[in-house]
């Protein structure tokens, strides 16, 4: 059998990984070149590499590199969803007996968004499917706006990709998003629809973002901002 030749950059990124994630999700550059017996230079670039590709990223007044939300993604996906749909359905049941609209639990899928779970309104009046197994673009409705606006890495890669696509209405409504901690879809992904997102966090990383939808004529943007607030204190307990 022939000796396979390792090629040396992946070979110390991945035991960047390796080691951060040794260390509980997160750890200080000299830590990592230590462990590594890399350079403090060497490892610093090959973490400015890892962060650009999402696969770790740093904190606002955190000197320590975390597991990103891309590496996060491909572990959600190589484990089980069906953990998570368990895990989350009591909040998304709750939600929906509260305020009586089409509630759904989303996640990130590489560069979409992916429909978990969804209960149906209990509304005469509806708008919409209900989009279990559905993908979507990530700027394309008000749960891919909440992965865009927290999870650095994702929005970092995307918005870079696809920055003269979005435009700049995309791009402030991410900013606002970020600031006021949900996201809000008025008419924008399908007419006479409205949705609210929330994020769900795990560890600290969001991991998943739980939506809203309704038609607009029922669904005020100051009642969507109600029930994000309505969302994240049924999301907390899970």
């Amino acid at each position: 059998m022939p000796e396979v030749r390792l090629i040396q950059s992946i070979e110390r990124a991945t035991a960047i990984l390796e080691i951060i994630a040794q260390e509980g999700g997160a750890a200080r550059l000299q830590h990592i070149a230590e462990h590594t017996k890399l350079g403090k230079t060497t490892a610093h670039n090959l973490l400015k590499t890892l962060d650009e590709l999402g696969y770790v990223h740093r904190r606002a007044g955190d000197t320590r590199y975390h597991l990103g939300g891309r590496i996060l993604n491909l572990a959600r996906i190589a484990g089980d969803d069906g953990a998570l749909r368990s895990r989350l359905r009591p909040a998304l049941e709750s939600v929906a007996r509260r305020t009586g609209e089409m509630v759904y639990l989303a996640v990130p899928s590489g560069d979409e968004v992916y429909y978990l779970d969804a209960i149906d309104s209990s509304h005469a009046l509806k708008a919409g499917a209900c989009p279990i197994g559905v993908r979507e673009p990530l700027e394309g409705s008000a749960v891919g706006l909440v992965f865009l606006a927290f999870m650095p890495g994702l929005g970092k890669r995307v918005l870079a990709s696809r920055a003269d696509a979005l435009g700049p209405h995309i791009l402030s409504e991410i900013k606002a998003v970020a600031t006021r901690g949900f996201a809000l879809d008025l008419e924008n992904y399908q007419p006479g629809l409205h949705c609210v997102a929330i994020p769900w966090r795990e560890g600290g990383e969001v991991r998943a973002s739980v939506g809203l939808s309704g038609p607009s004529t029922r669904l005020s943007p100051q009642a969507l901002a109600d029930m994000a607030w309505v969302m994240m204190k049924e999301v907390e307990r899970a």
